[in-house]
């Protein structure tokens, strides 16, 4: 099993070397673009060659330092190869640009829940997303993780 998903690693990450090549030679010349940066790093995620990505969504951000969709695409791949406070460090750069912002605040919420176990932190994250938007499209699922937090939170005798 764990040879056979490795072959299939080496498989995605050939073609994303593959699909990203023709942008590689396209930032030789244009090194200060942020959205080749951000499209070279979001092939490599789609092939979950998550450290690899990174890098490329860290070039795009210096460039771009308030794209918040680039920062949150950072912010999971740093999640998803261990470097759980690196990621919400990117999250919570996002917040000075933009406070409300309802992606961040969700993201917020379950890396401090799965990646911190911190139940409170994440309640306080998503009680923030659905006060600033209570027509937020994912609230049912908002809803849901909250009182699965809250529960948890009850279990483990954290104070809120």
């Amino acid at each position: 099993d764990f040879c056979l998903s490795r072959g299939l690693g080496d498989v995605y990450k050939r073609q994303a070397d593959k699909k990203a090549d023709p942008l590689l030679v396209k930032l030789k010349s244009d090194p200060t673009n942020p959205q080749l940066w951000n499209q070279v790093g979001l092939i490599y995620k789609s092939a979950h060659q998550f450290k690899q990505s990174e890098g490329y969504f860290e070039k795009s951000l210096q460039y771009d330092p308030k794209n918040l969709g680039v920062r949150a695409d950072y912010a999971s791949c740093m999640y998803y190869t261990g470097d759980v406070d690196g990621a919400l460090a990117q999250l919570n750069q996002s917040l000075t640009y933009d406070p409300k912002h309802a992606g961040t605040l969700m993201n917020i919420g379950i890396i401090k829940w799965r990646g911190k176990n911190d139940a409170n932190g994440a309640i306080a994250a998503w009680e923030q997303l659905l006060q600033y938007h209570p027509d937020f499209p994912q609230k049912g699922l908002v809803q849901q993780m909250l009182t699965q937090a809250k529960q948890s939170a009850k279990n483990t005798g954290q104070k809120g």
